[in-house]
């Protein structure tokens, strides 16, 4: 959210002027009578809104909302807080993505096009005034084939929010100089980004075309020039504005970090007044909740847990199910994403490294015919169950045998197990016995 504050070893910024070097973020407060636009705002998002429509079919008229209010906020970069992702996502080749990609190029703030960028080579084009990069098939990058990219994916989370550096070694004296990360991204990719980029991103799922949905055919001699006026009738209209969208702390429909990614977008629609307040807020409510509950469904580790209870639910509830058997279960449904995990499919390893973040770790067990192998205890998953997966408290029936009740309440005597899932830890002995 917007809020007063200052660079590092400076007085304070003046809103009415910008600091594009320092890119910090100017006070807060409302904006003065007769600031905001009137009108001429409102029509130009229109038509940029009907520009864009033209050229692809985006999922629903929220998402052709929102990508209108992220494109014409990349030109106010220089006075935001935050740097909303936009995740162009779909589940196979054909959806669209690169089209609104090529749409994006010719219509946000200065942008740089890549389908693969180094993490060096971005927090040098970056600069301290803000451009736009748009990495098309970042699944190249992020997906399950092609490595983790963990520090490319640490600058992308930290070019979010301002004042989170790159610090590297630089020139013939190793001096430790500071590289600024902060910039508006759209990612494009086949399936989905890593969570921690999601959850900072407007989120577009996009599906192929009906059969009767038509768009225009993109042609760049045409499209360029139609493209490219609207860009510069935004970077008009906006560039007398920063001031005002710098000390804007509009109210929000959301909280916490969804609300600092729709902020930005909200700025532009209150700029621009006429129906765009009510849009961007109608918009903002309807894809975070989605998210919402995209996120509890499809989340990896949700996943898992609830794939695993399934598993257990399969074999009978025993006490204990080795991680051979676990593995192997979990790879035998063709649903589930278990064997295009990792470079080979999950294997004991994977389950054991998502398990832990959990607090669930593999034990010797003796299993039928006094077979000792590494396992899982099934009342070792019913803490997790009962937190991440609540809507199968009800349905969990109790196990072969009796389970660890839940660890009492200081001062109040233990309960007799119940049927429902505990919603504390579990702990006590109870359980499989483990191999000596």
């Amino acid at each position: 959210m917007a809020g007063t504050a200052q660079q590092e070893g400076t007085g304070p910024v003046d809103a009415r002027e910008p600091d594009h070097g320092t890119g910090s973020w100017p006070p807060s407060g409302p904006a003065g009578p007769g600031e905001q636009d009137s009108g001429e705002g409102a029509e130009l998002l229109d038509e940029l809104r009907a520009a864009i429509g033209k050229y692809v079919v985006l999922p629903s008229d929220e998402a052709l909302t929102a990508v209108t209010l992220w494109v014409a906020a990349t030109h106010i970069q220089s006075i935001l807080q935050h740097a909303p992702r936009l995740a162009v996502v779909g589940p196979t080749k054909g959806c669209g993505k690169s089209r609104v990609m090529d749409v994006l190029h010719e219509t946000v703030h200065q942008p740089i096009m890549t389908v693969n960028m180094s993490t060096a080579v971005l927090f040098r084009v970056i600069g301290k005034n803000p451009r736009t990069i748009l990495v098309d098939e970042a699944d190249t990058i992020f997906g399950p084939k092609a490595g983790d990219n963990e520090e490319l994916r640490g600058l992308l989370n930290a070019g979010h929010q301002r004042n989170r550096p790159a610090w590297r070694i630089s020139g013939p004296e190793h001096k430790p100089t500071p590289y600024p990360t902060f910039a508006m991204a759209a990612l494009a990719s086949i399936g989905d980004l890593p969570d921690t980029i999601t959850d900072r991103a407007v989120v577009l799922r996009m599906q192929k075309r009906k059969p009767g949905e038509k768009v225009t055919p993109f042609r760049s001699r045409h499209a360029t020039p139609e493209l490219n006026a609207l860009r510069d009738k935004l970077a008009a209209w906006l560039g007398p504005l920063h001031g005002t969208a710098g000390r804007m702390a509009p109210t929000m429909p959301v909280e916490d970090r969804a609300a600092d990614t729709w902020e930005p977008l909200v700025i532009i629609a209150d700029l621009a007044s006429g129906h765009w307040p009510a849009s961007a807020r109608a918009a903002c409510v309807a894809m975070t909740r989605y998210e919402a509950g995209q996120d509890e469904q499809t989340n990896l580790k949700t996943r898992l847990l609830r794939d695993i209870h399934r598993v257990f639910e399969a074999h009978g509830n025993p006490e204990s199910l080795s991680s051979l058997d676990l593995v192997t279960a979990l790879l035998q449904d063709p649903e589930a994403p278990w064997a295009e995990h990792g470079a080979k499919g999950l294997n004991a390893y994977h389950l054991g490294s998502m398990l832990r973040d959990f607090e669930i770790r593999p034990a010797n067990y003796r299993f039928d015919k006094g077979r000792q192998a590494k396992g899982y205890a099934r009342n070792r998953f019913l803490d997790s169950w009962a937190r991440h997966c609540p809507d199968l408290i009800e349905t969990a029936p109790a196990p072969a045998h009796d389970a660890t009740p839940a660890r009492p309440a200081r001062g109040k005597p233990p309960t007799a197990p119940a049927g429902s899932l505990p919603i504390g830890r579990p702990g006590g002995p109870a359980g499989p016995k483990r191999a000596r």
